[in-house]
């Protein structure tokens, strides 16, 4: 998509500049005078969680193929063999062969054993990786290349759960300490060799890789939450790679250097069920049919973006066939009832969302105050059910490829990652009657008919689904454009 450029003012682009500023050291130089340049990547969000592969951290890892599973998925969702060649099931049980010949950076061997380890680890974690919402398993090595996963219930979609990058597979030494370290635990092209907190990143070519050497000596990472500056990044030439550059930035910049990818992505405005306003059904349904989500993409995301018909999006054209109107609760009258939306400035749209949001909440009869901060700062605050609503950009199918566990993640009673603090019986029956349903049409209608259950009680109300800029310099060759946001740095990805 072309859109007219535009010019940025001189004081911002000096400002993002000044921030790149010495990003990128020369980390590594010897090597990459000798075979070839450093890949330097500007990312948005800082670590959470020290790159522990049990968080959300997880996919930083995978982005930077060092850290891998035993399972990877192709473009439709299917499970493609990666650490593991091959599996098969026996009713609740999966039995994995593992691959031969494959090593972890510090040199020790894959076996069954460290697979038994690594996910044993995620399995007993507190919070448990999302992925493993509702879900019991335990791992059991048969011999050394052979490792049973067994669930409590019958679970079709085992393979595609190991697949998320919170399941990576690291060696021994990763579970030492109190938390999770992978600095030189990996199986990927790339070791990570050193991680500065917040602030970068640095990993180098392991050449003993079982996939083959990488074509580039390394990757150099900076952790870049400011999106003009992320954007400057690229247009100075300072990084190669750029994640998510905003809307806002995207006209400024060559348009030869971005690509859009459509993602399974939605920016959802989760309603607290449990207390406040938003306890009481019909201000749940005064808020929905307060917003209009099309000028929200006119007018933030400059049309880089599609409206919500439902919570799953364009990524997933099944969804629009199969899905049919949704009854509502009757609309209340909010009568000057004030109510906090909290959101975050990581992603730089969030907080133009949450004004044209207060804007027309504010129109239809509300009270809004906003509260807006980092989003390592809001997170707990989130999940406490401390709000009334909630904007979030949340990825439908960023785990293993299927939208169930989102779901689940996002509207069962259990779920970790429940915003809305939803309780709904109905709703949880029909996310357990969609996890149980085999991969297929039939799965498909499932997930529609949850989908259905939730926005029945107006819980969340979506309200576009995004497309990610990311920017490419001319240099690049094979960068991964991946609408799951698991791959960024590939074996095959080089700068000329």
């Amino acid at each position: 998509m072309r859109v007219p450029a535009r010019l940025l003012p001189l004081t911002a682009a000096t400002a993002a500049s000044a921030l790149l500023t010495g990003c990128f050291s020369s980390a590594g130089s010897d090597e990459a005078a000798a075979e070839g340049k450093r890949i330097r990547v500007a990312h948005m969000l800082p670590p959470r969680s020290g790159l522990s592969p049990l968080s959300d951290d997880a996919f930083k890892l995978s982005r930077w193929s060092t850290a891998e599973t035993l399972v990877k998925l192709d473009e439709d969702g299917d499970a493609l063999p990666a650490l593991a060649t091959k599996w098969q099931q026996s009713g609740r049980a999966w039995t994995f062969e593992i691959r031969d010949g494959v090593t972890f950076h510090d040199g020790t061997k894959l076996d069954a054993e460290a697979v038994v380890r690594s996910l044993t680890k995620a399995a007993g974690a507190s919070p448990k990786p999302r992925i493993l919402d509702g879900v019991e398993l335990t791992a059991k090595a048969e011999d050394a290349d052979t490792v049973t996963v067994t669930t409590d219930t019958e679970d079709p979609l085992v393979p595609q759960r190991l697949s998320s990058p919170q399941l990576s597979i690291l060696a021994a030494k990763a579970y030492k300490g109190k938390t999770v370290n992978p600095v030189g635990a990996g199986t990927g092209p790339f070791e990570l060799v050193e991680v500065n907190g917040t602030a970068s990143a640095a990993l180098d070519r392991y050449d003993a890789y079982w996939g083959g050497k990488a074509k580039a000596p390394g990757i150099d990472v900076k952790f870049v939450p400011d999106g003009t500056a992320r954007a400057a990044a690229l247009r100075t030439g300072e990084a190669d790679i750029v994640e998510a550059i905003p809307v806002s930035q995207a006209a400024v910049l060559d348009q030869d250097l971005i690509t859009e990818v459509p993602m399974p992505r939605t920016n959802t405005l989760y309603l607290n069920t449990e207390k406040g306003a938003f306890s009481d059904a019909s201000l749940r349904a005064a808020a929905r049919e307060a917003i209009d989500a099309k000028s929200i993409v006119e007018g933030v995301y400059e049309g880089r973006a599609d409206v919500a018909e439902g919570l799953l999006g364009p990524a997933l054209p099944w969804a629009a066939e199969l899905r049919t109107p949704v009854r509502h609760p009757k609309t209340g009258k909010p009568n000057g009832t004030t109510v906090t939306i909290g959101t975050f400035t990581d992603r730089a749209e969030l907080p133009e969302v949450a004004a044209t949001l207060q804007q027309q909440l504010q129109k239809a009869g509300f009270k809004v105050k906003l509260d807006v901060r980092e989003y390592a700062n809001i997170e707990s605050d989130a999940l406490a059910g401390k709000f009334d609503a909630f904007i979030l950009s949340r990825a439908t199918v960023l785990d293993s490829g299927d939208p169930v566990a989102y779901l689940y993640s996002d509207f069962a009673s259990d779920g970790s990652f429940n915003l809305s603090q939803l309780a709904d019986s109905s709703v949880d029956a029909e996310l357990k009657k969609a996890g149980e349903t085999r991969v297929g049409d039939s799965r498909r209608k499932s997930v529609i008919e949850a989908e259905a259950a939730v926005l029945a009680t107006d819980a969340a109300i979506p309200m576009l689904h995004e497309r990610v800029i990311q920017g490419d310099a001319t240099g690049v060759v094979d960068a991964a454009h991946d609408p799951r946001e698991r791959e960024l740095v590939t074996a095959d990805t080089y700068v000329k």
